[in-house]
């Protein structure tokens, strides 16, 4: 990683003075990103690829044949409140109306359909063409850092398993790396945008500056020319739990036994990049009333997690924590199913592309 950051260094320097490019003054301004030096300066490892194959997929060849895909298209999902694994499991019930190949989060990379064939997230003629990758939404800044490393080192995997070299297909309509909303401007099948709106707010929220496609390919690049990306140094993913997620909608009380415990980022030991935070962020004690809004069921060992905030405004910070920290209200009651079944808690909010029809089967307006 210390030769990824030295390379980083050294590319986002010649970009800065016009010698990388035709496009000098559009990427200088793309590497001038706050998000990108904060990954180089924490030395953010990417997660290395879960393959978990479904074979319900359909397997129909790109336009150049078998294992000849021309390109990465990024999507986002569009929907704040799922996880990684409802989106699959919406996704595998749903693929008919649309699905890609992989999804990505701040801690895992999953692929579920063999990239060799085609996926139908973007419409006619882009399905045909490129292989295709959701990134969940995602709710602090160390985690869209996370993410953003991780999609932007699984993008440059892509390529080098491909051969295909980089290109940004954002200023002419011919290129390797491409957002939905590229594939949207030039080539149509859609009109959806993703992930420029996500990319944009959460850049502003957590770095205090609008993260631009640009920027993502500057770091695409890095990695790729990097070779840490290559398919050589893909491994297996560190061992983590699992949990079954359920939506809650009810209020609870800090319990007397609440500082026995730690503040998390997510269902501890569900992510390889954990988050801790102390009470004393929230102002905790015995009795501070608490706004639950998701429940989480870690397997194997079964125990129960609850995701909260300390006020109703919109945006609140969102922790979790173990289910003995609270007291909960006796009206507490779930408004979803459970994600380990396919009716998961994403009504897919998905910004993927239907294959005969230029709308998604979600509500997503990206």
């Amino acid at each position: 990683m210390k030769k990824l950051t030295l390379l980083m260094t050294g590319l986002l320097t010649l970009v800065t003075v016009g010698l990388v490019g035709t496009h000098s003054a559009t990427t200088a301004h793309a590497s001038s990103s706050k998000l990108n030096d904060y990954i180089s300066s924490q030395d953010i490892k990417p997660a290395s690829i879960t393959k978990s194959i479904w074979s319900g997929f359909p397997k129909n060849k790109y336009r150049n044949g078998y294992g000849k895909p021309e390109g990465v298209v990024v999507h986002e999902t569009a929907n704040s409140s799922s996880t990684i694994y409802n989106e699959i499991a919406y996704m595998k019930k749903n693929y008919n109306n649309a699905f890609v190949h992989s999804f990505v989060d701040a801690s895992r990379i999953i692929n579920i359909a063999n990239t060799n064939y085609l996926a139908w997230g973007v419409g006619y003629p882009g399905n045909a063409r490129f292989v295709q990758f959701e990134q969940i939404e995602v709710h602090s800044k160390s985690a869209f850092a996370h993410e953003i490393a991780n999609a932007a080192w699984y993008t440059a995997y892509l390529l080098h398993e491909y051969n295909l070299k980089p290109n940004d297909a954002a200023y002419d309509g011919k290129g390797t790396v491409w957002s939905h909303n590229a594939v949207s401007k030039y080539l149509g099948g859609s009109s959806h945008t993703d992930p420029v709106g996500y990319y944009s707010s959460n850049g502003k929220k957590y770095f205090g500056q609008a993260y631009t496609m640009a920027q993502f390919y500057t770091l695409v690049k890095a990695y790729y020319n990097s070779g840490t990306s290559s398919s050589s140094s893909s491994t297996a993913s560190t061992s983590l739990n699992k949990a079954t997620y359920t939506s809650e909608s009810t209020t609870a009380t800090l319990s007397s036994s609440y500082s026995k415990y730690k503040l998390y980022n997510h269902v501890k030991g569900t992510y390889t990049n954990m988050t801790t935070y102390k009470w004393s962020s929230i102002s905790a004690k015995t009795g501070k009333k608490v706004y639950i809004n998701m429940k989480g069921i870690r397997s194997p060992q079964g125990s129960t997690w609850y995701r909260f905030t300390t006020s109703t405004a919109k945006g609140a910070k969102q922790y979790w924590a173990y289910s003995d920290a609270f007291n909960l209200s006796t009206t507490a009651s779930s408004s979803s199913a459970s994600s380990s079944s396919n009716a998961a808690t994403s009504s897919s909010s998905s910004s993927t592309t239907t294959a005969s029809s230029t709308t998604a089967s979600s509500s997503s307006s990206n």
